[in-house]
C-alpha cells in the first residue's frame, strides 16, 4: 500500500507542477481576452496552491503508514486525493469554463482536504514511538 501511496504522492507532486506552469503560461494565455480573467487565474492559482503541498501530504501518509499499522494514514491520504480533485479539480475547471455551478464542488475538496489532516494528526498522536538511533 505505502508504494501506491507513494506513486500516488508522485503523481499529484507531477501534476501540481506541470498545472502550476500551465497556469503561468497556457492558461493565462487562454483568457487574458475574458473579461473575468483576472478571476480565473486567481481561481488557478489557488487550485495549484492547495494541489501541489497535497502530493507532499499524500507523501507523509505514506511514510506514517510504514510506522503504524493503523489505517488511518492510509485514509488520509486517501482523503488528501479526493481534495485535489474535488478542490483544486473544480477550481481548474471553472477557471477553464467559467461555469461558476462548478465552485459549489469546491467546499466538498476543502472539507476532504481537512479531515485527511485530521486524520494525519490523530494518526500521530497514536503511532508508537520511534525506537532510538
Amino acid at each position: 500500500m505505502e508504494r501506491r501511496l507513494t506513486f500516488t504522492a508522485a503523481l499529484l507532486g507531477v501534476t501540481g507542477v506541470l498545472f502550476g506552469a500551465m497556469g503561468a503560461h497556457g492558461v493565462k494565455r487562454a483568457v487574458q481576452a475574458l473579461p473575468d480573467a483576472a478571476q480565473r487565474l486567481e481561481w488557478w492559482e489557488i487550485g495549484a496552491r492547495y494541489h501541489l503541498p497535497h502530493a507532499f501530504a499524500v507523501a507523509l501518509c505514506a511514510v506514517l503508514a510504514t510506522h503504524t499499522p493503523s489505517r488511518l494514514p492510509r485514509i488520509a491520504a486517501w482523503l488528501f486525493v479526493t481534495g485535489v480533485v474535488l478542490f483544486a479539480g473544480s477550481l481548474y475547471a471553472l477557471a477553464l469554463t467559467g461555469e461558476r455551478s462548478l465552485g459549489l464542488i469546491t467546499p466538498f475538496g476543502g472539507i476532504a482536504m481537512t479531515a485527511g489532516w485530521v486524520l494525519v494528526a490523530i494518526a500521530a498522536l497514536r503511532m508508537p514511538p520511534l525506537p532510538p538511533r
